[in-house]
């Protein structure tokens, strides 16, 4: 269903907020990148199970069917999927999720509200952190 160029430089985004959604979309695309959306974590789960190829995740905590935290959890048990770096959204303020979000994989942990600076500023850092670990690796 998903089949995509190789050579594409692809995030996924899972929100169920397509207002946020959009924002995030849209700051992923001004750092050069294509954008695959997901309404929310079941259809997240969907792609992930038939494509690997991207080069960081976006998830919001809290969406329908499944959180970003369960996804992430999944992620972390596929060797394919493993590499991907997450960056978690949510409007909790509960530190015990950033602990769990971290402590499962996430790399970093954006809280709601934010602002379109804080937003382009930790969209950056995580695609940054992947064009590291990826010349690192090379």
């Amino acid at each position: 269903m998903f089949t995509f160029n190789k050579q594409t430089k692809r995030v996924l985004i899972a929100d169920d907020d397509p207002v946020i959604r959009r924002l995030v979309a849209s700051a992923v695309e001004r750092e050069g990148y294509d954008v695959v959306e997901a309404k929310d974590g079941r259809e997240a789960y969907r792609i992930l199970q038939s494509d690997a190829d991207f080069k960081a995740a976006i998830f919001d905590m809290m969406m329908p069917h499944l959180g970003g935290l369960d996804i992430i959890r999944f992620m972390r048990t596929e060797k394919r999927l493993i590499r991907i770096p997450v960056m978690m959204i949510t409007s909790e303020s509960d530190l015990k999720l950033m602990a769990e979000s971290l402590a499962a994989g996430a790399v970093l942990f954006l809280p709601k509200p934010f602002t379109s600076e804080q937003l382009q500023a930790t969209v950056s850092m995580l695609l940054l952190s992947k064009r590291n670990l990826t010349t690192k690796a090379a």
